[in-house]
């Protein structure tokens, strides 16, 4: 499969029509048609945009075998697959996760201290 026929599944997957899609990204429908049928190559920049679009990486795109990634809700999975979710984001994301809960635990904390520690207001 090359890479016109892999953007086109996935905008197909999306249930996008080609207009549609050119549309979004900025492309013209020309342009964009000619990726599909493999007559044009995609530039780097195309890539991009279509992999913002389509909110995955471009190895994502460029690696396709056809199949969706799923959705990941991590609400709803047992506390250790929570965990081993979390930890195979890389460094970076990781990071910003557990600073997110720390902050929202430090936040926590401080509501409780003032709730018990500060009369009522009337």
């Amino acid at each position: 499969m090359n890479l016109g026929d892999k953007i086109k599944r996935i905008r197909e997957e999306k249930g996008l029509l080609q207009k549609q899609l050119a549309s979004e990204v900025g492309i013209p429908y020309t342009s964009y048609n000619k990726i599909e049928k493999g007559t044009r190559d995609v530039t780097v920049e195309e890539l991009h945009k279509l992999a913002r679009f389509f909110q995955m990486a471009i190895d994502d795109i460029v690696n396709f075998d056809g199949d969706m990634p799923e959705v990941v809700t991590v609400e709803d999975k047992p506390k250790s697959e929570q965990l081993d979710l979390i930890n195979q984001l890389d460094e970076e994301d990781k990071s910003t996760v557990f600073k997110i809960i720390d902050t929202m635990l430090t936040k926590k904390k401080f509501q409780d201290f003032f709730q018990k520690n500060l009369p009522a207001t009337q």
